[in-house]
């Protein structure tokens, strides 16, 4: 009875956050508010560029304006959540909240990966195949590759949220995680989850391994073609060409693969919340000066919005 008890009346879950240290509150409180505001300027203020400028309007930009988006959307999923904990003390999140923390979490991450591949697929077009990069990448295949990121992250992401959310929770109702992540979630359910946590790892590692190969093979032809080029313009400008995206992939998969494929017995939770603060807060704050910094076009479209407004 007790166990029956328990799993009706799970209404709420119970996070224990970042830190209990009172000391630490305050400082982190005001680094992840620093790392939000520059986030939300740096990935809207990306968007509004690309809107605005029309010689933004090519494949190349309108994948990063969704990244832009995708990013924004996945910080806000968590950073207001780990801000509101730190400043408040409030670690208590509805159930509902909790679900729909993970759903918009897994959809925007997963729409990230899809979108890196698709922007290197776009990179291979324009290196290795500068004549015909028209006829490649139409308006009808990068429309396609930007919906298909989304439908496949919406179904990836439902997946989890019935996986796990029609199961009952009677081990207890405190997650050790600062957000309702996937694993830390799973590991409060009744049951016995190692068939569950395999299949996770395998759709997960279904994706990322699909993009990887996806980036893999393009920057291995990129790297062939800019290999069989003779002038030194042609190099610089294939390298400048791939730089951002190139630094932006290293840096997301290298946090995602860390983060995700390991069994959960070798996950200590402590690890896992310094990688997460990685992926939730950094990453999307990165992305948009890793391609302003490095991109001439964006440098222009600035500039030509400051002098003009």
């Amino acid at each position: 009875t007790t166990m029956m008890k328990n799993r009706t009346e799970v209404t709420e879950f119970l996070l224990l956050g970042l830190t209990d240290a009172p000391g630490l509150q305050l400082p982190l409180f005001i680094t992840f508010l620093l790392i939000y505001t520059i986030t939300l300027v740096g990935n809207l203020g990306m968007i509004l560029l690309i809107l605005l400028d029309s010689r933004l309007h090519v494949p190349m930009y309108i994948f990063l304006g969704n990244l832009s988006l995708v990013d924004f959307c996945y910080s806000s999923a968590v950073t207001p959540t780990v801000m509101t904990e730190l400043l408040v003390g409030d670690k208590v999140i509805s159930y509902n909240d909790c679900a729909a923390q993970m759903f918009f979490f897994a959809v925007f991450a997963t729409v990230e990966n899809y979108l890196l591949a698709s922007m290197a697929y776009d990179r291979y077009a324009a290196v290795c195949k500068p004549l015909h990069y028209a006829s490649t990448m139409t308006k009808d295949v990068y429309t396609w590759l930007i919906i298909g990121s989304y439908v496949i992250s919406f179904m990836n992401a439902s997946i989890h949220i019935v996986d796990i959310f029609t199961l009952s929770f009677c081990k207890s109702n405190v997650i050790h995680h600062f957000f309702c992540d996937v694993p830390a979630v799973m590991a409060l359910t009744c049951f016995d989850n190692q068939f569950r946590e395999l299949v996770l790892l395998y759709i997960e590692s279904f994706n990322i391994f699909f993009a990887l190969i996806v980036i893999w093979t393009s920057y291995m032809l990129i790297f062939v073609t800019i290999l069989k080029m003779h002038s030194a313009v042609g190099h610089r400008k294939a390298i400048s060409t791939c730089a951002s995206h190139f630094t932006a992939v290293s840096i997301f998969y290298g946090t995602v693969i860390f983060m995700y494929l390991q069994p959960n017995s070798s996950h200590t939770m402590d690890t896992d919340k310094v990688t997460s603060v990685f992926y939730t807060m950094v990453i999307p704050m990165l992305n948009p000066l890793v391609y302003s910094l490095r991109n001439k076009e964006v440098k222009n479209a600035f500039l030509k919005s400051i002098l003009y407004s």
